[in-house]
């Protein structure tokens, strides 16, 4: 035992010491251990005794410390032993295991010399069936992630058609990028291509892989980005599992393409990304157009740009049209009121003036027939006539005219000159005969 104490033995005496005579009084007396010692010398026999080995059972009260350690225990129908797997090993596990989950841990037995406790010192924790803690981890964050609505279909992006700078973040050393290089070469030659080459596996890879897509998000380059690796197991494509990356992808400013792993690999990036193409190939083919398409599009281009004209032409036509109408209706529903308080106002002021004028006609009438009595002419057509000088002096006394003179007599229906022949006498009752 390395770190044994040199003159401690358990086993001093051989099998024959509970045997031994009692020692005489003379006898020197027996060594005392600690209870250190004793521990210490336990735990190198257990350590040196029983190899590293793998043992499965049920997880019990699983706990994490701030330090990273992880403390549990295993137990099966009759038994159960103490774990501790050190912050360096758990930092590898995708997830904590639950409570009650079948697991096998691979490890070292020792003793925990400050409180007695024998324990396993695990190495290695793996969960029983199908990809086990890894599945168990994708699940938990795939729930998570789709509770916060990351993984809605109405939440994806749609890709540009022409895409003048792809970016790409993978390894600069696999077949991924040698892939993509080559289908964007042979179908659109003139994309520009922008590598943000990072870890694709092992630690650190997820935050390297998040750091790549926020640089290229925000550098404003790349019109889409291809994320990915080629195949490989389920933990190597982990870190296309991690959260960081899949936050990134959703926080990028432009559409991200996912391509991890062979076409039955479906890792979390896939499921956040805006598209999920089954190989680093497809993903190339998915974000540019065949250069012969773009030839036949460049070849129609007159014809739909004429129809395109055209139509919004129509469009924009009927459109105004219908907006005419829709004018057309509001002014009316606006001026219909007007126009009938109009024309009953109109009728009410043209009877108003019609009785107007009827009250001023028949006043005007009623004036007329005063005025006309008292005319001059209404006596004369009584049969008066009324005798003026030619000057228009009208003749009041017979002084007015001497023999000889002339005058006009103005009848009801015209004027007649006379001249004044014979002496003119006063008529009796203006106080008798003038000769």
């Amino acid at each position: 035992m390395a770190d044994q104490d040199p003159e401690l033995d358990l086993f001093e005496g051989g099998a024959g010491s509970d045997a031994r005579p009692a020692p005489s009084p003379t006898a020197p007396r027996p060594k005392v251990w600690t209870v250190s010692q004793v521990n210490r010398a336990v735990r190198g026999l257990l350590e040196q005794s029983v190899e590293p080995l793998w043992v499965g059972g049920e997880v019990v009260g699983w706990t994490r410390s701030r330090a990273g350690h992880c403390y549990f225990g295993l137990k099966d129908e009759k038994a159960q032993i103490r774990c501790v797997m050190f912050a360096r090993e758990a930092s590898q596990l995708p997830t904590d295991p639950e409570e009650g989950m079948q697991v096998r841990v691979f490890g070292a037995l020792t003793l925990y010399e400050a409180k007695g406790d024998y324990q396993l010192v695990a190495r290695r924790l793996e969960a029983e069936g199908a990809e086990g803690l890894w599945r168990l981890a994708f699940e938990k964050l795939r729930a998570k992630l789709e509770a916060e609505g990351l993984l809605a279909p109405e939440r994806k992006r749609r890709l540009p058609r022409m895409p003048t700078c792809v970016g790409v973040v993978t390894s600069k050393d696999g077949a991924a990028l040698r892939d993509i290089l080559s289908v964007l070469a042979r179908r659109a030659p003139w994309t520009r291509v922008v590598l943000r080459a990072t870890k694709v596996q092992g630690e650190g890879a997820a935050l390297e892989i998040a750091a790549a897509l926020d640089a290229l998000g925000e550098c404003g380059l790349a019109d889409v980005i291809i994320v990915g690796r080629g195949g490989g197991a389920v933990e190597d494509l982990w870190a296309f599992n991690d959260e960081p990356v899949a936050r990134a992808i959703v926080a990028c400013p432009v559409p991200v393409v996912s391509a991890v792993g062979h076409e039955i690999d479906v890792t979390i990036s896939d499921l956040v990304a805006d598209l999920r193409a089954p190989t680093p190939s497809a993903a190339a083919e998915a974000v540019v157009p065949d250069s012969s398409v773009v030839l036949e599009t460049l070849r129609r281009a007159p014809e739909r740009f004429g129809r395109a004209l055209s139509g919004a032409t129509e469009r924009r036509r009927a459109g105004v049209e219908q907006r005419v109408r829709r004018l057309e209706r509001a002014v009316e529903r606006r001026l219909g009121p007007v126009r009938q308080a109009l024309d009953t106002r109109s009728v009410r002021l043209e009877r108003s003036v019609v009785s107007g004028v009827e009250r001023r006609r028949a006043r005007l009438a009623t004036l007329g027939g005063r005025l006309d009595a008292l005319s001059p002419l209404a006596t004369l057509r009584r049969g008066y006539a009324v005798a003026s000088t030619p000057v228009g002096e009208v003749v009041r006394t017979v002084t007015d005219l001497p023999a000889g003179s002339r005058f006009h007599l103005r009848l009801a229906d015209g004027m007649v000159a006379a001249d004044s022949v014979g002496a003119v006498r006063p008529s009796e009752e203006h106080g008798g005969e003038r000769g």
